[in-house]
């Protein structure tokens, strides 16, 4: 027959012998995946890979160093024919169906009584997905599959986990294939989510239709009252027996007040757990060929909020001090107060000329870099009609990425 429907089955091999015949690639992929299902594993070859031999050494394998014999073949209950010799796998194939042993065959999947599936493990879930001899779409569906699990878009709801409480999520940058895996899930099994303009949107259309939507956009104006009225809501859902999920972008705890929710929901004794993001000032510049650290050029990189201007009363940066700092400087919702904090740093002593690069909705479809200086910045913004959301990274790394434009600082 060309074509098998094969029957699947889930072996309990939990100290029952497998014999492995082959010592080489094929077998050092196939093994592990026995031994964590607490096989008995023997492998019969003259010789073995480095990786399999250390199995042997750490007492995980039983090696049998000749070549393969009927007789190995005793006492087991699945066998593994995986050398480079098509006899010798036919011969463990036909010594294995005489003795009424499953036996899958490497090099020839028709030759055999058994496949090995692409297995994937989630959550007490095991995926194991059977292509018809086309382990590369074996592989492929599987990895959809467990993708989904992870990030629980194919998990009936009432498998979801909707323990009460409070999960921060920090979106990411905005692009949402940069979310991580983590985040996605938690979103997928949330009864509220309360979400920031910022965190990455096209995520949002994805919630079940179940799911209760809060725009923090729509919520009192003023930043105070504004994040006062936040922690209120997820409180009260969580406190109603909700799974609460905030979403934000970048991450919880780099300017985006997450602490500030996390006191809240201890102070009202509600649990809340912490799914970082891929904070922004690293990664948009990341994403703009920018790197904040460069050998021999900056060992250091500071992050700073520019939403207030410099001499502002309620400002806690020393601007002066950052001026005379060597390393990169990352500016944060600092487009408004560009020019007076450019002034400050050079008054501070950083040079005029110092490289700056401005990158407009970072990882966005609309994302673009503008070049200035320290001493060009303010018109560079206004040319450039230069609006939030972006980040400023300042020093010489600027012109490691942008050598056509500056000499190395």
């Amino acid at each position: 027959m060309d074509d098998y429907t094969p029957y699947p089955s889930g072996l309990i091999l939990t100290a029952r012998r497998v014999l492995v015949v082959g010592g080489g690639h094929v077998a050092q992929r196939r093994i592990p995946a026995l031994i964590a299902a607490g096989a008995d594993v023997h492998v019969v070859s003259p010789e073995v890979t480095p990786a399999i031999e250390g199995l042997v050494g750490s007492g995980e394998v039983t090696w049998h160093r000749r070549r393969f014999a009927p007789l190995d073949l005793d006492g087991a209950w699945y066998a593994l024919a995986t050398t480079d010799d098509p006899e010798v796998n036919a011969q463990v194939c036909a010594a294995a169906e005489a003795d009424r042993i499953f036996c899958v065959r490497a090099d020839d999947a028709r030759g055999g009584t058994a496949w090995t599936p692409a297995v994937g493990r989630h959550a007490g879930v095991t995926v194991a997905v059977l292509g018809n001899r086309d382990p590369r779409r074996s592989a492929g569906v599987r990895d959809e599959v467990l993708e989904g699990l992870r990030e629980g878009t194919i998990a009936a709801r009432h498998q979801r986990d909707h323990t009460p409480g409070v999960v921060l999520v920090g979106g990411g940058p905005g692009d949402p294939e940069l979310m991580s895996v983590a985040g996605r899930k938690a979103l997928m099994e949330a009864d509220v989510v309360v979400a920031d303009r910022l965190a990455p949107r096209e995520l949002l259309g994805e919630l079940p239709a179940d799911v209760e939507l809060i725009d923090v956009a729509k919520l009192p104006r003023g930043r105070s009252a504004q994040q006062e009225e936040i922690n209120r809501v997820i409180v009260e859902r969580a406190l109603a027996g909700k799974r609460v999920v905030r979403f934000k972008g970048g991450d919880n705890f780099v300017f985006g007040r997450g602490y500030e929710e996390v006191l809240a929901c201890r102070a009202a004794g509600v649990p809340v757990t912490v799914v970082p993001g891929l904070t922004s000032p690293v990664a948009v510049p990341a994403v703009a060929g920018i790197p904040v650290t460069h050998r021999g050029v900056a060992h250091e990189f500071t992050v700073i909020s520019g939403h207030l201007p410099p001499g502002h009363p309620e400002s806690l940066t020393n601007w002066a001090a950052v001026g005379g700092l060597s390393g990169t400087l990352v500016l944060m919702m600092a487009v408004q107060n560009a020019p007076a904090i450019a002034a400050a740093l050079v008054a501070g002593g950083r040079d005029a000329d110092t490289p700056v690069a401005v990158v407009c909705d970072g990882t966005m479809p609309g994302q673009r870099t503008v070049l200035a200086t320290l001493a060009t910045l303010g018109d560079e913004l206004a040319a450039q009609d230069v609006k939030p959301p972006a980040i400023i990274v300042v020093g010489g790394v600027v012109a490691v990425a942008h050598p056509e434009r500056f000499e190395r600082v």
